[in-house]
């Protein structure tokens, strides 16, 4: 259930949709499932199994779009944030190449980790340490690496913290809502399978309309 594509689940909910409507609007459909127990009341309840699945189905894909588009802004901060560091890394390694005490300090002597908390550990110790140090700021500004290049790198770190806290709320609520719009699918499953079943068995003489409740026939 959990891995039905978007656009079978919208081929789901019209089909669903379809075939209540067409049977309380066609006599002869409604006459006959009403007789198998199926009448307006009935049919009420599966048009409010269709509703809440139609609910769910919609918070599951604004919570979608909201998840990803908080993605995307970590994404582009931690981008900007990446851009900003190396070049001042780079800056570093060139100005301390013989300060093997202060590359070990700025932490540039190493590779860059991939892991997020290990790779925001070093970059904010990069920051944390030069910012209240004038006199390793007095050595970067040979390469122009400034008070406000330098507020702006910690700036891009708070940035990048915050949007990623937001992308994981987003996250968890996408994944919550996709938990509900499962159940809600798996609701309207059971009872539109027993509703086609009933359906055959009511339309056995008149096979052809079960094409109206989007049912494909074969003659």
């Amino acid at each position: 259930m959990a891995n039905r594509p978007i656009s079978t689940e919208a081929a789901i909910l019209e089909q669903a949709r379809v075939a209540l409507t067409n049977t309380q609007n066609q006599p002869v459909i409604a006459s006959l499932m009403t007789e198998m127990g199926y009448d307006s009341e009935k049919l009420n309840e599966g048009q409010t199994v269709l509703s809440e699945t139609e609910q769910a189905y919609n918070l599951n894909k604004k919570e979608d779009d909201e998840s990803s588009a908080a993605y995307d802004a970590y994404a582009a901060s931690k981008e900007n944030l990446d851009d900003h560091y190396r070049l001042l890394r780079k800056k570093a390694k060139v100005i301390f190449r013989n300060d093997a005490a202060t590359m070990e300090l700025l932490a540039v002597d190493g590779n860059i980790p991939a892991a997020h908390t290990r790779y925001m550990e070093m970059v904010s110790k990069f920051y944390k340490e030069v910012i209240p140090n004038e006199a390793l700021q007095q050595k970067l500004a040979v390469l122009k690496v400034t008070p406000e290049v330098l507020a702006s790198g910690q700036s891009l770190i708070d940035e990048v913290k915050t949007n990623r806290a937001t992308y994981l709320l987003e996250k968890g609520e996408s994944q919550d809502a996709t938990k509900l719009k499962d159940a809600a699918f798996a609701k309207l499953d059971d009872w539109m399978s027993e509703f086609y079943a009933v359906a055959r068995i009511a339309l056995d003489d008149r096979p052809q309309l079960l094409e109206a409740l989007s049912k494909t026939v074969i003659s």
